[in-house]
């Protein structure tokens, strides 16, 4: 079961690499359920750039979501 990251504190808990924007600690991807909310996130807010990164992030950690073009 994933972790509620919408409580600040779980959510500060989180290392810098768990984010796909780790800079701004935007878009959590501890696990692969936390990974596909971020492309849909990223998706519906994201501009471009942020899209790209979040995707080749997610995509990184998790191969599996890999888009196929």
């Amino acid at each position: 079961m994933a972790k509620d990251l919408s409580d600040a504190d779980n959510r500060n808990k989180l290392k810098d690499q768990s984010f796909a924007l780790p800079d701004e600690r935007k878009y959590p991807i501890p696990d692969i359920e936390h990974a596909r909310n971020a492309l849909a996130r990223v998706a519906q807010n994201g501009t471009a750039e942020e899209k790209k990164k979040v995707r080749a992030a997610v995509e990184k950690r998790y191969p599996s979501l890999k888009k196929d073009d």
